[in-house]
């Protein structure tokens, strides 16, 4: 496995001039970039003539990762090669289907499950309900398929987000990248950082990702009331209050979802994942140095399942959320999962709407918000 990264920024490439001349020989190119440059159909057809045998997966973003830096308005391309692995891939627009849950099955059921180990998604963020189309994925292709990604962003704009192979680039896709073969090895650690404050309350009306009612009161009005202050700034503050909802009464496991949009009129907030009837909630505000330690953990839980394989790549994928909490403190949670590896292997990713990865070792794919999610490569 060889890793080649390029990089754009303020008007210009940076390596592109130096690509190795095996640069043919790479078949997956991984764009995350700010959606305006995304948009310029310059970038791609220049990355395609550097690699042109590689199939490119593309999506825009809140940030940028490149190494151990944080970025706005950039591009950063990552060029891989396999030896020993084939790649398949799969895409799918929302537009084509009635709901999530569909896509999820159409998209998975477009790759072969024969040798599949591990499938990479990268999905629109505004229109899909990730936590369907997650669930719909595991169902399709099993338990003994790792699946980790994330929905892609649109900065702090919330306007439209893009995804998409080579050129085809448009709002509503999904890409499903399907690994196949015995000799890739794939590490996954999430982690949050979060603290929980308030009592519980229990969802007692909600509709998938839209949420009505919490202890039968308006859901919207005693969210306004516990933002005090910050209420006219939605929904942009919501991410700074996410809700943890409880997922497993028997060991309390919780997943942390954020507001995507909130509808005045009908008084409903949707959320990027579903908010279940019956489940418990509670709010959950920031703590810097907790949000830094815990993207250390996610990757020490990822270089830990390598079983000693150094990674070879690391993609970084956190939320827009602690980026706007972080602020300038954003690049200390990427020093902190680079500072876990000793391998010097290389490190890309994004800052996203919704991160997709196993909460635990041997679970399931799960929608997480305002998490650090790190997937670690290696063949061997």
């Amino acid at each position: 496995m060889q890793t080649y990264t390029c990089f754009f920024n303020e008007n210009k490439w940076q390596n592109l001039l130096t690509v190795p001349p095996s640069s043919s020989d790479y078949q997956l190119l991984l764009v995350f970039a700010d959606r305006y440059l995304l948009e310029d159909k310059s970038h791609i057809a220049t990355l395609k003539e550097c690699f042109p045998k590689a199939t490119i997966v593309s999506c825009s973003t809140s940030g940028e990762i490149y190494g151990r830096q944080v970025f706005d308005n950039s591009i950063v391309a990552v060029a891989i090669h396999f030896e020993k692995t084939t790649l398949q891939f799969a895409m799918a627009n929302i537009a084509s289907f009635e709901n999530s849950h569909l896509l999820g099955k159409n998209i998975a059921g477009q790759l072969h499950k024969e040798g599949l180990k591990y499938a990479l998604i990268i999905s629109n963020g505004g229109k899909v309900n990730g936590s369907e189309l997650v669930n719909a994925i595991n169902e399709t292709l099993g338990e003994n398929v790792i699946v980790t990604g994330g929905l892609a962003g649109d900065g702090a704009r919330f306007e439209k987000t893009l995804v998409g192979m080579n050129e085809n680039i448009n709002e509503g896709k999904v890409v499903l990248i399907g690994f196949y073969g015995d000799n890739i090895k794939i590490g996954y650690g999430i982690n949050g950082g979060w603290e929980v404050f308030g009592p519980e309350r229990v969802i007692t009306k909600s509709s998938q990702n839209v949420l009505y009612e919490i202890d039968h009161q308006n859901a919207l009005e005693l969210y306004k009331k516990y933002l005090g202050k910050y209420a006219s700034e939605l929904p942009g503050a919501a991410l700074l209050f996410p809700l943890a909802i409880k997922t497993n009464e028997e060991d309390n496991s919780t997943v942390v979802r954020t507001i995507l949009t909130i509808d005045e009129e009908k008084q409903t907030m949707t959320f990027a994942g579903n908010v279940p009837e019956g489940a418990g909630v509670r709010l959950m505000k920031s703590n810097f140095d907790k949000l830094i330690f815990s993207a250390g953990e996610a990757a020490g839980l990822a270089n830990g399942l390598m079983n000693n394989i150094p990674p070879q790549f690391v993609l970084l994928i956190s939320c827009v959320g602690r980026k706007l909490v972080l602020s300038k403190r954003t690049e200390e949670e990427v020093e902190a999962a680079a500072d876990i590896f000793s391998s010097n292997p290389a490190i890309a990713g994004f800052y996203s709407y919704g991160e997709i990865s196993p909460m635990r070792k041997d679970s399931s794919c799960e929608l997480h918000n305002q998490t650090m999610t790190i997937t670690t490569f290696a063949e061997y």
